[in-house]
Formats: C-alpha cells, structure tokens, sequence
C-alpha cells in the first residue's frame, strides 16, 4: 500500500508540475504494478531500463547522422573551436562519472532514494529532464556561456 501511496504522490507532483514525462512514467509504473507478472518483470525493469533508455536516447542522437543532417564535415568542425572541445570532454567526463554512479547505485542502494527524489524535484520545481546523456550538453552549454565561446 506504501509504494501505492507513495507513486500516487509522485502522480500528483508531476501532475501540478505539469511534467509529461513524469506522468507517463509514473502511469506505467502504476499501470505494471496492476499486472499479474508483476513480480517478475519489474525487476528486470529496474536492473534493465536505464540500458533500455540510454539505448533509445542513443538512437536519437543518431538519427541526425542517419539522415545526413550532421556528417563528417561537422565532426571536423567540432575540433576547430573551444566550444567543441569542451563538448568532447563533457561527454568524456558524464561517462566516467555515470560509471561511478553506477557502482555506488549498486553499493550503496539507499541512494535511490535521493537521487529520486532529487530527480522529481528538479524535473518538476527546475523544469529540468531527467535524462542522462543530457547532462553533458548541459555542463557544455554552462561552460560556454561562462567563458562566452561558440561553435
């Protein structure tokens, strides 16, 4: 009844916030937890998903280079200014850093709860995206208006 009670409360958070994702994301969690298999899968879910959602949000972020909207000239282009080497190395250090984060999920599992609730306030109170590979465009972008560069 306690995690019933406590999506119920991430439900109504996302739904005055007016955050999408949260709702969908909170609707389907619910919407499992009604399923029979329950017990089975949402497991595989939480252990699997952030595999599942790094791997479609890599597959966005290909898609330009599928439909020739970035090629090869760009890629060259990136390492002419500053604002796209500091591109490169947030990229680099959002890796390492997310690997670190990983294993301290692992070891040290009560963390989740922070990091949840962390999470819903900053999406829904900051407006901000709880999406991982984001973080990197989002340390460039504050780098690069820091020091005022360009691409």
């Amino acid at each position: 009844m306690e995690s019933w009670l406590f999506l119920a409360l991430v439900l109504a958070v996302a739904l005055v916030g007016k955050n999408t994702s949260l709702i969908i994301a909170t609707g389907v969690v619910m919407l499992l937890k009604l399923l029979p298999f329950t017990t089975k899968w949402l497991p595989v879910i939480q252990s699997k998903g952030i595999n599942w959602g790094v791997t479609v949000i890599s597959v966005a972020i290909l898609i330009p280079i599928a439909t020739g909207q970035i090629g090869f000239k760009d890629l060259f282009q990136t390492f002419k200014t500053p604002a796209g080497w500091i591109a490169v190395a947030a990229g680099i250090a959002v890796a390492i850093l997310s690997r670190y984060g990983v294993d301290q999920l692992a070891a040290v599992p009560q963390v989740t709860v922070a990091l949840v609730l962390g999470t819903i306030i900053g999406v829904v109170a900051f407006k901000g995206i709880a999406a991982g590979p984001v973080i990197a465009s989002g340390m460039t972008f504050v780098i690069i208006s820091l020091f005022n560069l360009h691409f």
